[in-house]
């Protein structure tokens, strides 16, 4: 597939699926159920395999391990999000039917934030060699930090300086029931807990952003599947919330999963120029830890005490 048409091919079905999921399975706002949101996030996954057997077909093995690898990478890391998304909308208190919508106009200004990213990376990479290096100590540092983050650890959101800017302008209403971003109230626009709940989101996803590129970059630097493979799992972040909202604190092991991920492709990075890991043995470890993780948080259960 030559990256040309691969690019045609991944925009059309983005494109196609986006407006599928806003025009008609979410034209009016409902409370996701779990059973929905199991099988609109298992189309994204089938999708996400499917454009990579495309990768196998015309691109060979090598690009395919590769896309799948960052694939994997990416949604792993996505998970540890969803912790955020949920504490972000308990503390302005967004009713469940509005969530979708909010989470929705999110990822569309992070598919463009991490597209920045990801081609301004690029170019660093093929213009300074040693920013290899300092990639990969932000990737041991996130490593350290998510391993010893605190499991009850709260954010004062409000406090954000995106958050008083945004206050200076528009004055706040604490209406959230008529799904809007912003509404008139005596003829001045406010705005409502949905628009600050989706900037916090967007703020957010980009401090995860710089967590998440430099790992792929550990992988490969081929700006198409980089980019395919980040955003394809990003885009099925929203079903993955509404799919594992509930239960993801029973993964309690899967954040010392995730830090020993990023240790390894920071490592990785770091060691660039004098051992050569091959794409296969990295993915293979990837989803040997991420296993083992899942595993140890399904047979030793958090001490509810």
């Amino acid at each position: 597939m030559h990256h040309t048409i691969g690019w045609v091919v991944f925009s059309t079905i983005v494109i196609f699926l986006l407006i599928l999921d806003l025009g008609v399975f979410n034209k009016k706002a409902h409370v996701i159920s779990i059973k929905e949101a199991v099988f609109t996030s298992a189309i994204w996954i089938a999708v996400a395999f499917a454009f990579n057997i495309g990768i196998y077909f015309f691109n060979g093995e090598q690009q395919a391990v590769e896309f799948l690898t960052g694939y994997i990478v990416e949604k792993a890391l996505s998970v540890d999000n969803i912790f955020v998304m949920i504490m972000i909308f308990n503390v302005f208190q967004i009713p469940p039917q509005f969530q979708h919508k909010i989470l929705f106009w999110g990822i569309l200004g992070a598919i463009v934030m991490r597209g920045v990213m990801i081609f301004l990376g690029i170019a660093l990479i093929e213009k300074f060699h040693w920013i290899f290096y300092i990639f990969g100590l932000l990737l041991i540092y996130s490593a350290v930090k998510m391993a010893f983050k605190k499991e009850d650890e709260s954010i004062d959101f409000d406090s954000k300086w995106y958050i008083k800017l945004l206050k200076k302008f528009y004055p706040v209403t604490s209406d959230r029931e008529n799904g809007k971003f912003l509404i008139m109230i005596d003829n001045k626009r406010h705005i409502t807990p949905l628009l600050l709940a989706l900037f916090t989101i967007e703020f957010t996803d980009l401090i995860f952003a710089i967590d998440s590129i430099p790992a792929i970059f550990a992988i490969t630097t081929d700006s198409f599947i980089v980019f395919t493979s980040n955003i394809f799992a990003i885009l099925g972040l929203r079903s993955l919330y509404f799919a594992i909202s509930g239960i993801v604190a029973i993964f309690h092991f899967l954040k010392y999963g995730l830090s020993i991920v990023l240790g390894y492709v920071g490592l990785k990075m770091i060691l660039i120029d004098i051992i050569k890991i091959p794409t296969i043995l990295s993915l293979i470890i990837i989803i040997g830890v991420l296993s083992v993780s899942i595993f140890l948080s399904l047979i030793l259960p958090k001490d509810k005490k």
